[in-house]
């Protein structure tokens, strides 16, 4: 789909009328509509969506059994269960992926060889076996075992072999080993040859800036940005400004960065994130000298959005915890993001501890240079800091010591120090309270998992 939905729609609905009982023109009904929320985030689509779902769903019971139809049954559920999640009726989004889980496997015991169930598989495999301990027992409560391994190997058989939904397993698969296991260089390649192939498909410059952004490459992920397909035939995508307005803000461009933030504030319409914008407002603000304007966006922080996704968490604790940053620390933060590592290098250079620096200070001072000599290829220094900030930080609720014991699980992972390894993964896990914990324990346990 590359967000053109308007034309989507027009398509599909001619399709449902010469088709009216085929479940692929079903499927994508209810996918466009999905799609629309995702993207979108308005609350004020949610009531119809679920609706349609409902009836799609049923629609979909009274259709004689095939791969495809039970294929589609699984998708809308799965759908389902996301929407609800997503906008904050968990227990219902448990029970939706419950029901979708279980079609799922009834699906590949009676379709075996069909790849697209293998594909859905795999992601839910995946994704349940990832989710953190705290987390686990409500999910082992509903009967949803997960197995990252398997379900990296039924995302990898759908996504080499072709049929109709190839493209979404490769970019699955992709965005997975990218998140889990590193494999920067596979997902920025796939996005490459996909908006090469397809240059007036949103979606497909939408993953690149992503992908481009993960990887702490700003220049190139603000060309794929600035190349993307405009116009009204397409859906608005306006987290696609809040990711360029972090781009920006990492070169310093801080008035092209407000604009960018202030151009998602008003188009978006969803809650999360907004506690963010905010906050790199301020940054841009601050890092400017306008210290009232600065002010003004701090305040604007606790009024907006909600604290549910972690960079909305991070915000919300700024504003909490009224410890003032530090300047340089912050720029070699941003200049760190955006994979400038010998100018954040240049930056840090000129910070000095004393007596009277807070805590939080001096354990981000060793890890940003740890993840400055991480990025320029310089182990043995990475090393050395994370192993120092791991050292200094106790059991202080900061990210930085989860982060370098985590770090430091891939660098001795790759060295082949897999006792090392497990053991830097299970510190990444064992502390307790931090902004980042959600994420960091994922990616710890799937980890482990791959070193059985």
């Amino acid at each position: 789909m590359k967000l053109r939905t308007t034309a989507a729609r027009n398509i599909i609905k001619a399709e449902l009328r010469q088709q009216p009982h085929s479940p692929g023109a079903l499927l994508v009904d209810e996918g466009i509509s999905f799609t629309e929320l995702v993207v979108s985030q308005d609350a004020g689509r949610y009531d119809a969506l679920i609706e349609a779902q409902n009836r799609c769903l049923e629609a979909l019971d009274r259709l004689p059994r095939t791969a495809l139809r039970d294929y589609a049954r699984a998708e809308v559920r799965l759908h389902q269960a996301a929407t609800q999640v997503m906008f904050e009726h968990e227990l219902q989004g448990a029970w939706s992926l419950r029901q979708a889980y279980l079609q799922v496997q009834q699906n590949a015991k009676r379709w075996p060889h069909h790849l697209p169930t293998q594909k859905t598989m795999g992601l839910c495999q995946f994704l349940i076996g990832s989710v953190p301990e705290g987390y686990r027992w409500f999910l082992n409560l509903l009967g949803l075992p997960g197995n990252t391994t398997a379900g990296l190997r039924h995302l990898r058989n759908a996504a080499i072999r072709p049929h109709d939904f190839q493209t979404e397993a490769e970019i699955l698969l992709a965005l997975i080993r990218q998140t889990y296991y590193g494999a920067d260089e596979e997902a920025a390649a796939l996005t490459t040859r996909l908006t090469r192939a397809q240059p007036d498909n949103l979606l497909f410059s939408y993953l690149a800036v992503s992908v481009q952004k993960k990887l702490h490459r700003a220049d190139e992920a603000l060309a794929a940005y600035r190349a993307r397909p405009v116009g009204n035939a397409y859906l608005p995508a306006p987290y696609l400004h809040h990711m360029a307005a972090d781009l920006l803000l990492y070169q310093g461009q801080y008035a092209a960065s407000l604009r960018a933030n202030q151009q998602f504030a008003k188009e978006y319409l969803g809650v999360h994130y907004r506690k963010d914008a905010w906050f790199k407002m301020y940054l841009a603000h601050w890092l400017s000298g306008n210290n009232q304007a600065a002010e003004q966006c701090r305040q604007q922080i606790s009024k907006s959005g909600e604290t549910v996704v972690e960079e909305d968490r991070y915000a919300q604790r700024f504003v909490d915890d009224r410890l003032p940053l530090n300047p340089l620390l912050t720029k070699a933060r941003l200049q760190l993001d955006g994979g400038y590592y010998r100018p954040a290098l240049a930056t840090l250079g000129a910070f000095r501890a004393a007596s009277s620096t807070p805590l939080r200070d001096k354990l981000e001072e060793p890890y940003r240079r740890a993840r400055a000599y991480h990025g320029l290829g310089r182990l043995d220094s990475a090393r050395l800091f994370y192993t120092h900030t791991i050292a200094l930080s106790g059991n202080a609720p900061y990210y930085f010591a989860p982060q370098a014991a985590l770090q430091m699980g891939y660098i001795c992972r790759e060295a082949g120090q897999l006792a090392k390894a497990k053991a830097y993964f299970q510190k990444a896990l064992s502390y307790n309270k931090h902004e980042y914990k959600t994420s960091t324990d994922a990616k710890a346990k799937v980890a482990l998992a791959s070193m059985k």
